[in-house]
């Protein structure tokens, strides 16, 4: 279980957030600028929040004035927007960069149909080949939680429904916490157990 209350102050509004997350897949929607990629930030530990705190599995990540452990004490899969793929590295070398166990990667690059492209570097791979790439490595390092930053937004429509698939199979398997951010309300519906809206740093009642 996540349990997130943090307050945050940005640029034209407060952050000021609470919710839980059990074994389930919660996607936070929103228009940009609304917060979203703030409250990953703060839950992963590249970003510290004010005030408030933020605990998984009774495991205290940050608690104001008192507690706060560093991103790599955290075991949080993280997978941005971008990838965020080292490109001086090849497919393999990007996977096994932080990863906990070799022949759980090596299932996951059999699952996800990548593993002819262990000795490619991630220029010379498509969108949804990189997507399946970097959510290996995220998986690869067995992680508590998983955070998930627009992930599919770039792919085309056909890539993107075969990496939703993906995602649902692998969260089935997995069953951890899962925080998704997303601006297509139809990939929301099709993903989340749970949605919750964000509005200027604020949960909001959808309209």
């Amino acid at each position: 279980m996540l349990t997130v209350r943090i307050q945050k102050q940005l640029t034209h509004f407060t952050l000021h957030t609470q919710f839980q997350v059990d074994e389930e897949i919660v996607v936070l929607f929103g228009p940009s600028g609304s917060g979203k990629t703030t409250i990953l930030n703060c839950i992963a530990g590249l970003t510290k929040p004010e005030d408030g705190s933020i605990t998984l599995n009774d495991r205290t990540f940050f608690e104001s004035g008192k507690t706060y452990i560093p991103t790599q004490g955290r075991n949080v899969g993280y997978l941005f927007q971008d990838y965020a793929l080292f490109p001086h590295m090849t497919v393999w070398n990007n996977i096994i960069y932080g990863m906990r166990n070799e022949g759980l990667a090596k299932q996951f690059m059999n699952d996800l149909q990548i593993g002819h492209l262990k000795d490619q570097f991630p220029h010379q791979i498509s969108g949804g080949e990189k997507q399946r790439v970097a959510i290996t490595r995220a998986i690869a390092t067995e992680p508590d939680l998983l955070l998930l930053d627009e992930p599919f937004s770039a792919l085309d429509e056909d890539t993107r429904k075969r990496c939703h698939e993906e995602l649902l199979r692998i969260h089935k398997q997995w069953r951890i916490p899962t925080i998704l951010v997303t601006h297509n309300r139809e990939e929301a519906k099709q993903l989340a157990d749970r949605i919750l809206y964000l509005e200027d740093g604020k949960f909001v009642n959808p309209t």
